[in-house]
């Protein structure tokens, strides 16, 4: 017969192997959609995938945070695209897109 503390102890270590599982698998998901974003993309693709991130920051350059957790980003350069508005247009075209990264959120 097992021992009851032996079976307890086996069971948390499964559930915390579970869990771990589960924490690898989300990150694996958040990290693939970050990556379905590449240079050539839109300014209005890219915010499908990601939110803008407090900070300084131009119509040419900005970080930008995943939807699912803030603290994976990314570090993004644009094209823009017809107008010479300083304001940010979502037709205006990525250049340069950094690897995923963590950090800690930047407030303005």
């Amino acid at each position: 017969m097992i021992d009851r503390r032996a079976a307890l102890a086996l069971l948390a270590a499964a559930t915390v192997h579970a869990q771990s599982s589960d924490h690898v698998t989300w990150v694996a998901d958040i990290l693939k959609r970050m990556e379905t974003i590449k240079t050539g993309a839109t300014r209005e693709t890219l915010l499908k995938v990601f939110n803008t991130e407090g900070g300084i920051s131009s119509r040419f350059q900005r970080t930008y945070v995943s939807r699912e957790c803030p603290y994976f980003k990314v570090d993004v350069v644009f094209d823009a695209t017809g107008r010479t508005s300083p304001n940010e247009d979502p037709r205006d075209i990525v250049t340069k897109i950094s690897r995923p990264y963590l950090q800690f959120g930047t407030g303005d």
